[in-house]
C-alpha cells in the first residue's frame, strides 16, 4: 500500500521513539485502562445489543488489557488491509505496541461486536450513534448554529480570523475525550503556536484539501470555513476527506456532514444560507465528499498509499484538522516539544497545516521559553486539551 519502512523520520531527525502503552501512569495507559471500558460501558448503556454481542465487547476488553492482539476473522471485508498494516503485531500483547496503531485496531475491533460490517440486521448500525445524535441535539450545537449570524457583519479579514478560531476550537468537540474528562478541563485557553498569518497566502483560488476530525460541532465550524474559502475565491475547490466508518467515538463518516448540513439547512438565518450554498457546492462538483480506506488505517501519513500523495501533492494546501490527525502527520513519537514542525513533516508531498487542541503527548514546533513554559505548569497540558496550535510547513 506505498509508504516507507516503520521508523523512518528524515535524515537531519534523531531517532525518538514510538509513543506505546507499556509504561504504568502514563496518558496511553490511561486510554486503554481507563477510556476504553467508559466507552464500552456506555455504548452497552446506549444501544441495545443482545447477550452474545454485549460478552463479545467485554471479550475485547479484556484482551487489550490482559491478552495478546488477535486477528479479524477469515471473513471480515478488511481483513486482507489489516494483515499488512499489522505484519508483526498480532500475537504481541496489545500493551508493548505503539500507542497510534493498536489504539485505531481496537476501534476497527469494536465494530465486530458491534455487527457494523456483516450481514445481518446490526450490518450498517453506526454503534456511536447516539452520542453523536445527542451532539447535534444539544444546546452547543444550537449556540453555535445561532453564533453563525454575526458572520455577514465582518469584515473579510476579521470572518476569516472568527472561522479559523472556531475550526481549531471545534477541535474540543471530541466525544472519546469529553467523555471521561472532567468538567472544565477542557476550556477554551491559548494557542501555543500561531501559524495562521502563514496560511493565508497559500491559498489562491487552487485546490484545498480539508482532512476533517469529529462530527457535529467540530464539523459544522469546519464547513462555515469551508464555505468561506469558495466564496471567497480563496479556494476553487475544496475536497472534504471523511472516514468510511464510525471510527474514534465522534470522527466524521459521510452520513454525519450530510447529517449536519441537514441541521444546517433546518435553522434560521446564516446557518441556512452557508449550507444551502455548500449544497450547491457538492451538486456543482466545487465540493466533494472522499472517504479513502487509509483514513481509518493505523499508521502515519508517512505511510500513505500513492493516491492519497498524489491528491495531497495536487492540493495548494492540505490542511489536518484535530489530534489523531495530528499525530498520523508527525508520527506519534516522544518527540522533543522543540523538534522544528517542518523536519517532522518533510516527507509530505505539498503545503500543509494543523489545526488541533492538544490531547495526547506527541507535539513538535513549540518555542523553547514556550515549552518550558509549559513544562513547569505540569505534563497534562499535552493532554488535557485546554491548549491549541496552527502549524503550517511548507516543502522545499
Amino acid at each position: 500500500m506505498g509508504g516507507h519502512p516503520e521508523g523512518t523520520t528524515g535524515p537531519a531527525l534523531t531517532q525518538a521513539p514510538p509513543i506505546t502503552c507499556e509504561e504504568p501512569g502514563s496518558f496511553a495507559r490511561s486510554v486503554f485502562a481507563e477510556r476504553h471500558p467508559v466507552l464500552v460501558r456506555r455504548i452497552l448503556d446506549a444501544v441495545p445489543y443482545g447477550p452474545e454481542r454485549r460478552r463479545g465487547f467485554e471479550a475485547l476488553l479484556e484482551e487489550t488489557l490482559s491478552g495478546t492482539v488477535a486477528e479479524l476473522p477469515g471473513d471480515a471485508p478488511d481483513r486482507a488491509a489489516w494483515e499488512e498494516w499489522g505484519r508483526g503485531r498480532f500475537g504481541r500483547p496489545w500493551l508493548e505496541l505503539p500507542f497510534l496503531w493498536s489504539e485505531s485496531y481496537f476501534y476497527r475491533r469494536l465494530l465486530g461486536p458491534a455487527g457494523y460490517l456483516a450481514a445481518g440486521a446490526w450490518h450498517g448500525v453506526d454503534l456511536f450513534a447516539p452520542f453523536k445524535d445527542a451532539e447535534l441535539d444539544g444546546p452547543g450545537f444550537a449556540a453555535d448554529l445561532t453564533a453563525l449570524d454575526a458572520l455577514p457583519g465582518l469584515a473579510p479579514a476579521e470572518r476569516e480570523h472568527a472561522l479559523l478560531t472556531a475550526a481549531v476550537w471545534g477541535n474540543q468537540a471530541d466525544l472519546g475525550f469529553t467523555m471521561v474528562a472532567e468538567a472544565g478541563s477542557a476550556a477554551p485557553g491559548t494557542l501555543v503556536v500561531d501559524e495562521s498569518e502563514r496560511l493565508w497566502p497559500l491559498l489562491d483560488g487552487g485546490t484545498v484539501v480539508v482532512v476533517t476530525d469529529n462530527s457535529a460541532r467540530e464539523v459544522l465550524a469546519d464547513l462555515a470555513l469551508v464555505d468561506d474559502l469558495l466564496a471567497s475565491g480563496r479556494a476553487g475547490e475544496v475536497h472534504l476527506l471523511v472516514k468510511p466508518r464510525p471510527y474514534y467515538v465522534s470522527d466524521a463518516t459521510t452520513q454525519d456532514v450530510l447529517s449536519c448540513l441537514r441541521r444546517m439547512a433546518a435553522a434560521p438565518g446564516e446557518a441556512a444560507r452557508i449550507a444551502g450554498r455548500l449544497l450547491g457546492a457538492l451538486r456543482g462538483g466545487r465540493l466533494a465528499l472522499t472517504a479513502p480506506p487509509f483514513a481509518c488505517a493505523p499508521l502515519g501519513y508517512r505511510d500513505m498509499p500513492d493516491d492519497l500523495r498524489e491528491r495531497f501533492a495536487a492540493a495548494q494546501l492540505t490542511v489536518m484538522k484535530g489530534d489523531l490527525n495530528y499525530r498520523r502527520l508527525v508520527d506519534d513519537r516522544h518527540w522533543p516539544a522543540t523538534v522544528p514542525f517542518a523536519d517532522v513533516t518533510a516527507y509530505f508531498p505539498g503545503p500543509v497545516a494543523t489545526l488541533r487542541t492538544l490531547k495526547s503527548d506527541t507535539v513538535a514546533g513549540l518555542a523553547p521559553q514556550t515549552a518550558a513554559r509549559l513544562d513547569a505548569d505540569g505534563a497534562s497540558w499535552r493532554t488535557s486539551g485546554a491548549h491549541a496550535l496552527v502549524q503550517v510547513a511548507v516543502p522545499g
